[in-house]
């Protein structure tokens, strides 16, 4: 198996080293009871707030109320406190990776391979 060394990786995100299918199915798995109560956006709006509830609501077009109550349902179904950082950032790498197609796990804020461009 070959080596894949750190100095290899810059710009391509940490997501890129995952192997595709027992990621897909980590994804699935915690985001499940979340779909099936209809909580997936709201928590990934929260996740994408950084935990800034008001900041999610507005993002959502809800009222700050509104998200608490979702946040505290979800909690119940995930059995995790999204309000702890190692939470969110499994809950980040699972909304990336259930968002990514292909044979390559990527998230919308990956920079690109190569050098940078001078303006």
């Amino acid at each position: 198996m070959p080596v894949l060394r750190h100095s290899d990786l810059p710009g391509q995100g940490v997501l890129s080293v995952l192997d595709p299918g027992p990621a897909r199915a980590f994804a699935d798995a915690l985001l499940a009871p979340l779909r099936a109560e209809g909580l997936d956006e709201s928590v990934r709006a929260y996740v994408q707030a950084n935990g800034q509830g008001e900041t999610a609501a507005r993002a959502l077009g809800v009222h700050r109320h509104t998200l608490r109550t979702r946040m505290r349902k979800a909690a119940e179904l995930l059995g995790r406190d999204p309000d702890d950082p190692a939470v969110r950032a499994e809950l980040w790498v699972a909304f990336a990776v259930a968002a990514s197609t292909g044979d390559r796990i990527r998230h919308v804020g990956d920079s690109r391979s190569g050098p940078p461009e001078i303006a």
